[in-house]
């Protein structure tokens, strides 16, 4: 963790705060109930993250929201999983698949010698599903009202793309990276290469240049330094639950978490042995 203690920072006149963002929590989200829980006036992020990526977030606050451009611009590195064989229209789990092809016949060989062209300076198409503005608009807001747009591949260096674990249709990854680089796309695109699909299951931002998640603090430490509510200030504001799936649209994911309940539940009834039968009276 980081030397310095949550308690000893100065928010008010200006701290960089390092996040771990919880699953399914917009960016936006966290900026929102740090500067409410911390009353703190002048505050912002350096990097969106996905609501389905968790690790480094990284907030700014008083004076040091000017470093927030210096702090965007720097290398990012993630950890994660794609899945091969399946399509999203977001390229994760936000949405439901739309294709499935055969992805059993592929070799560990062939999948590490197709992450190759994608190491470098590369051009990259967003997805629909991101907060890329077009026309004045979010595009994840046309998307999610079932719109079609046309968004503009652009420049990316991807230093780093490593497989970590082929345990087909799973393969986990190592990415550096630099700013604006899409993970998700980087899943469609490896399995456009491979001709089976992929797309995104899981996601962590591990490092933003020398900032770590091994030094950010969870959300509840943040929550748990929130100030007394002055005397005759009005009741306390109704908070969310920690998980809500649905505040960014992410309906399938909150299915996908059902069936997976629904299964376990399933699994622990049926290994539970039955009663005795009750002795005859």
């Amino acid at each position: 963790m980081s030397a310095k203690t949550l308690a000893e920072f100065d928010f008010e006149t200006g701290e960089v705060l390092l996040l771990d963002k919880p699953l399914t929590w917009t960016s936006f989200d966290v900026v929102r109930k740090v500067k409410n829980a911390l009353r703190i006036k002048k505050i912002g992020h350096a990097g969106t993250l996905d609501p389905l990526a968790t690790g480094l977030l990284i907030l700014c606050t008083g004076k040091k929201t000017k470093e927030i451009d210096l702090i965007q611009a720097q290398e990012k590195e993630y950890a994660g999983s794609f899945r091969l064989g399946e399509t999203t229209p977001s390229f994760d789990l936000e949405t439901a698949v739309d294709m499935a092809r055969p992805y059993a016949h592929l070799t560990e060989e062939e999948i590490t010698a197709a992450t190759l062209p994608f190491v470098g300076t590369i051009q990259q198409t967003p997805p629909l599903f991101s907060a890329v503005k077009i026309d004045g608009k979010r595009a994840y807001e046309i998307a999610r009202n079932g719109q079609e747009a046309e968004i503009k591949s652009k420049t990316v260096e991807i230093k780093t793309f490593e497989l970590t674990r082929i345990a087909l249709p799973e393969i986990d990854f190592r990415v550096v990276c630099s700013k604006g680089t899409y993970i998700r796309s980087l899943a469609r695109d490896l399995g456009v290469a491979l001709g089976c699909g992929a797309h995104l299951t899981r996601l962590v931002r591990t490092r933003i240049g020398e900032y770590r998640v091994e030094d950010a603090f969870s959300l509840e430490a943040i929550q748990a330094l929130r100030p007394p509510r002055p005397e005759g200030e009005g009741r306390a504001r109704i908070e969310r639950p920690r998980t809500a799936p649905n505040r960014a649209g992410l309906q399938y994911y909150a299915a996908l978490q059902a069936d997976a309940l629904a299964a376990k539940e399933h699994q622990v009834a049926e290994s539970t042995p039955a009663p005795p039968d009750a002795a005859p009276e």
